[in-house]
């Protein structure tokens, strides 16, 4: 080390904030790289992604611009890389794995490319990317069957092992995953990507190193951790102790839905935070099972949300924080549990987590949003294929997503869920590459939970076949348990799956346990759930309720029968005196009589023949 490193390895403020920005723009940079190389929609368009970058002990230094339900996935599998290669590793190696029993993954899709970093002859840090491949085999094109009972039946488990050795790239192993992928080009390519992404972190680190020395470095590290760590239990010091509860289900899964309860209780005690699922429901025979890496991060994504202020994303942000899960439970499920559609669960326990601390920092946390984003696959056969498809299979993996809650504000439209950082895919690339059309896209009038900040509008997307066969796969929810409002709000939109085939409708499960065949000419629309309001609609400002009506965000119905606004005359002028007569009625009647006009006005605005689909 030289003088030069050892005078610019202290730690002070200015240099902390130097370092801590440099290791982002590195997490940052193997991302970008990631975007701009990826050969899959569901990466390259929907961003499901994450990386990396880690110290030699493998906690996590930094975190990419992507998801922040990947903020737990990386721990449990760093550890078992560290205690499995440790200091064996050779420049040159890269680690791969996904399998959620035996190496710390989160559900088969997502592939872990782990790459330790040497500096002088010693590892010094790991870079690392998780991508979410288009198909990695089992039983449903696109590896999200919600019917396998057994990780078995989901696609091909990869323990921890080498994907490439001393640079050496595994051929065989590669074939391997090709062999099993209905999607091998796309798979090799997304693969290719990540190695890329690796290497672009990994010269970013080295220089971090060259300026730094190892040992500066390390020091400036270690200082970085205990200030996340400090940022933290400052920020939960300012909560009122005590224990605070909260649940919410999921409708469940086939025909003939049974609820799953979520339950948690979250305890502030000083500067620290327990987070507790005991009396959550068992794992269920079904792929919504959330191994523990998942339950990991929806609890640091929540806290990082709860707390609000900016800290680093390492390690000591997660010390003051504890997770605790029954094993055998749907957060914490045992082997061999299927869990490839485990996303959905993930973002119940994040509006359950919302809940809880909605009662310790109500001014911070909205209501509820729609719950996450619907996943919609279609896959088919056709004679030329596509993206190196093997026997011209195709497979659009979609995501349908966002509408928040309102809170301070009216809710979001358009943006991802907080816990997932995805964006819709084109609908140029989907009908310049696929048999399919999209016939809608967009928002939901009469959708958005009503409230005096009313709740983000649903989204609405409709695929129409073009080829002779399909198979369409859905996970998706809220629509018997609604996103519930706050401080008088009320709840969101409920989501709605709905087929249509020779002009007439017929309303689908939210999570199908089977594949539904189409043919040329089925229309499917899924129609998310809304955001749900915040405080009293009877507060809303006549005229933000004016400016919905002209925007067609909301009907003169909705208007009136819901937020008590009267519109006269072509200019949808507001009557002062009739408003105030009709919300002095609406304020004498129940709220649950008020939740069931919205729905009704909602249905009406939504479904051409809401009698076809029967009661929700």
């Amino acid at each position: 080390m030289t003088t030069q490193q050892a005078a610019s390895a202290g730690t002070d403020a200015i240099t902390l904030e130097i370092v801590k920005n440099a290791l982002g723009s590195i997490a940052d940079e193997m991302a970008l790289v990631v975007l701009r190389t990826a050969y899959s929609p569901i990466v390259r368009d929907s961003m499901d992604f994450s990386t990396a970058v880690f110290d030699r002990a493998g906690r996590v230094i930094a975190q990419g611009l992507t998801l922040p339900i990947h903020l737990g996935a990386f721990p449990a599998a760093m550890d078992n890389v560290v205690r499995r290669f440790g200091t064996a590793g050779k420049p040159g190696d890269i680690y791969i794995m996904n399998d959620p029993y035996t190496s710390g993954g989160m559900h088969l899709p997502d592939v872990y490319l782990i790459q330790p970093v040497f500096y002088e002859s010693r590892i010094e840090g790991y870079v690392a990317t998780i991508v979410h491949h288009a198909d990695i085999g089992g039983m449903a094109p696109g590896s999200m069957a919600i019917g396998a009972t057994e990780i078995y039946q989901e696609g091909l488990r990869i323990p921890l092992m080498k994907l490439c050795d001393a640079g050496a790239v595994n051929d065989a192993l590669v074939t391997l995953l090709e062999t099993n992928s209905r999607m091998p080009g796309q798979l090799r390519g997304d693969l290719r990507a990540q190695v890329a992404s690796c290497k672009a972190g990994e010269r970013g680190l080295v220089q971090l190193l060259d300026k730094y020395g190892a040992d500066g470095f390390g020091r400036l590290v270690e200082a970085l951790h205990d200030y996340a760590e400090r940022l933290t239990r400052q920020a939960i010091g300012t909560m009122p102790n005590g224990e605070y509860r909260y649940e919410d289900f999921i409708d469940g899964l086939g025909d003939t839905p049974v609820p799953i309860a979520f339950r948690v209780k979250v305890t502030v005690a000083d500067d620290t935070i327990r987070i507790d699922w005991t009396g959550t429901d068992a794992q269920v025979q079904g792929a919504i099972n959330g191994p523990f890496a998942t339950t990991q991060s929806v609890a640091y994504a929540a806290v990082r949300c709860a707390i609000g202020v900016d800290v680093p994303n390492c390690e000591g942000f997660s010390r003051p924080v504890q997770v605790y899960a029954e094993s055998g439970s749907i957060v914490n499920p045992v082997e061999p549990a299927a869990c490839a559609a485990r996303g959905i669960i993930a973002y119940r326990m994040f509006d359950v987590l919302q809940g809880a601390f909605a009662q310790i920092v109500p001014d911070t946390i909205p209501a509820l949003g729609e719950g996450g984003p619907s996943v919609v696959s279609i896959s088919g056969r056709s004679p030329d294929g596509e993206g190196g498809a093997r026997g011209g299979n195709w497979l659009i993996t979609d995501g349908v997503l966002g509408s928040w809650g309102g809170g301070r504000n009216d809710g979001c439209e358009g943006i991802a869920n907080p816990l997932g950082n995805l964006s819709n895919q084109p609908v140029e690339l989907i009908e310049a590459r696929l048999p399919l059309k999209i016939t809608e896209y967009g928002f939901v009038t009469d959708s958005g939970g009503a409230g005096q900040h009313r709740g983000g509008l649903a989204m609405r997307r409709a695929y129409e076949l073009r080829s002779d066969h399909a198979l369409l796969g859905l996970r998706s929810d809220r629509r018997a348990h609604r996103p519930s409002g706050s401080h008088g709000g009320l709840s969101g939109s409920p989501s709605l799956n709905l087929l249509t085939r020779d002009g007439r409708s017929t309303l689908l499960p939210t999570m199908p346990s089977t594949v539904t065949a189409l043919l040329k000419g089925d229309r499917f629309c899924h129609i998310a759930a809304g955001g749900a309001g915040h405080g009293d609609p009877l507060m809303r400002s006549p005229q933000a309720v004016r400016e919905d009506v002209l925007d067609d965000r909301i009907t003169e119905q909705m208007a009136r029968e819901v937020y008590g606004v009267v519109l006269e005359g072509t200019g949808r002028d507001i009557d002062a005196q009739r408003t105030a007569e009709m919300r002095g009625r609406l304020q004498t009647l129940p709220a649950q009589e008020r939740v069931a006009k919205q729905e009704a006005l909602f249905l009406q605005s939504t479904v051409a023949d809401a009698a076809a689909i029967g009661k929700l």
